[in-house]
């Protein structure tokens, strides 16, 4: 009854493709114990191979630590240089770069939609690549492509040059997000994904501290020589640091299978350390696509969610990260000022992403409240910069609100961090992220384009837009978890009845997992939220 109160609670619209996804799952309970025990058995001699002997928690441990030390801190500065390099054009607008290259009208705004457009139409592309092909060494060369690209744009001279640039850029920068989260799949367990994936997703904010302050220190110098052009030169800086970021990733990236500095033991430790997501390990199904995975998508109302949700949180980041510090700078603050004032922001955001991967990391079922909490500052903040007056007077009230959307790219990142917990299945698990970066790209574009030079100074439908869409990913996140929470319930009851103990029904789902079954048609499978 509890299930069946909570479905109701749901859109009516949501109600029929539920309850699609509710009579696939009940067929999947239906297993025949001897069609399970079948599989099972041939999983299990699969794992055995692999995993046998059985591994100690101190060695579980160590290799764990060992990936922290090679990975975490590389991702960081990978996932930070990336970052950068995609939304300096915002500062760069206020040194000069739209005067220089003689932008006019909606032009600026372009450079930010080409790029997410050739980002998206490539996103499929570049997880297919990702999967079949060693993953590190996939990542780095698109890495060294687009430091490329950065390094050009600084000896562009006018539109044309500008959005062919930005075009190329989106093209080699769409696989960096969703290839780190295969590889935060591929290296821990479920309980760790939030908090090893809020790590590189922290230098959105911590690391763009540092590039802010080298940027501030680049346009400092415009001031003492007005010939100066400080974009150009913010452009060589950052291109030159991804290309020397690349090459490290060539030495250091990938997945347990692929990387140098692990020993054919430490490799089969890794593989059977993560057995227990349900998932397989990182080389489970990558040769076979899958078409029955594929049409599963298209009742599980998770994908759809998945989706939904990046295109929602990405609207507010396309116009944020394309006009906030153009917005800034007609409150009345200067353009090194504007950079200034990203710092404590940052901060804000570095400490916050802190608070969560502390408490996820030792509580489970907590990311999605975080993701609803998340959204209700930024509603707040966009309608403070919709509603207040264009006055000197209340430039400071203006950047409040500005300051206080800080959190909103918790519901974005975190629900990423959904994809490798809750999506077993290699073919499933690469068609939803690569709709939900579909989304997130549809979301960017549009995010750029509300906000329209003869709106300026206040730009009031760009950031109501922005407030309306995080008041709709609300419910969007609430209708989320109600979906989850009520699986599980679903599966563990059927479970209970059957008499399968916790034990048992890890054992399983592990067998299941390594089958490349989905999470419908492994019983065992529980949902993270």
């Amino acid at each position: 009854m509890a299930a069946t109160s909570e479905i109701t609670t749901l859109p009516a619209e949501m109600r029929s493709t539920l309850e699609i996804s509710r009579d696939s799952e009940k067929n999947v309970g239906k297993f025949d114990d001897a069609e399970i025990s079948e599989k099972s058995s041939v999983a299990a001699g699969e794992a055995q191979r692999d995993a046998e002997p059985q591994y100690t928690e101190d060695q579980y441990r160590k290799l764990k630590r060992k990936a922290d030390r090679y990975l975490l801190l590389l991702m960081w500065l990978c996932y930070g240089v990336q970052q950068t390099d995609k939304t300096s054009i915002g500062t760069q607008a206020t040194f000069g770069l739209r005067t220089d290259t003689g932008l006019v009208g909606q032009q600026y705004s372009w450079l930010t939609t080409v790029f997410y457009i050739t980002y998206m139409c490539f996103e499929f592309p570049s997880n297919i690549l990702l999967q079949r092909y060693l993953m590190g060494r996939t990542l780095s060369c698109y890495m060294l492509c687009w430091g490329v690209v950065v390094l050009c744009i600084g000896f562009a001279q006018n539109f044309t040059q500008l959005i062919t640039l930005r075009a190329l850029q989106g093209l080699f920068e769409c696989c960096i997000s969703p290839g780190f989260i295969l590889v935060v799949g591929s290296w821990y367990t479920t309980r760790e994904h939030a908090s090893r994936s809020l790590v590189f997703q922290s230098a959105n904010a911590g690391f763009g501290v540092i590039a802010n302050l080298i940027l501030y220190g680049i346009g400092s110098v415009q001031y003492s020589r007005p010939d100066f052009q400080a974009w150009r030169y913010m452009s060589y800086f950052l291109g030159g640091l991804t290309i020397i970021t690349g090459c490290l990733c060539l030495l250091f990236l990938g997945t347990p299978s692929e990387v140098r500095w692990l020993s054919p033991e430490e490799k089969k430790i890794a593989n059977a350390r993560i057995m227990a997501n349900n998932t397989g390990h990182d080389r489970t199904g990558i040769k076979n696509w899958k078409w029955e995975q594929a049409r599963e998508c298209l009742v599980d109302p998770c994908f759809w969610f998945a989706g939904i949700n990046a295109f929602l949180s990405s609207v507010p980041n396309g116009g944020i990260t394309t006009f906030g510090s153009i917005i800034n700078q007609s409150a009345g603050f200067t353009n090194l000022q504007v950079i200034l004032l990203d710092i404590p922001r940052n901060v804000a955001s570095v400490v916050w992403f802190v608070i969560i991967g502390l408490i996820t990391s030792r509580r489970k079922n907590l990311r999605m409240h975080f993701m609803i909490i998340s959204l209700l500052p930024p509603i707040a903040g966009f309608l403070m910069m919709a509603v207040l007056p264009d006055d000197p007077a209340y430039k400071w009230t203006r950047w409040t609100g500005y300051f206080i959307t800080v959190p909103y790219v918790v519901a974005l990142f975190l629900a990423w961090t959904l994809i490798p917990s809750n999506i077993a299945g290699r073919t499933k698990r690469t068609l939803t992220s690569s709709f939900t970066f579909v989304g997130y790209c549809v979301g960017n574009m549009v995010g750029s384009q509300i906000f329209t030079a003869k709106d300026a100074p206040r730009y009031i439908p760009g950031t109501a837009g922005c407030a309306a869409c995080f008041a709709l990913d609300l419910v969007t996140l609430i209708a989320w978890r109600i979906v989850l929470v009520t699986r599980n319930r679903r599966r563990d009851k059927h479970l209970r009845e059957q008499g399968i103990t916790e034990e048992e029904r890890v054992e399983r789902g592990k067998e299941l997992g390594e089958q490349d079954c989905t999470d419908f048609k492994n019983p065992y499978f529980r949902y993270t939220m």
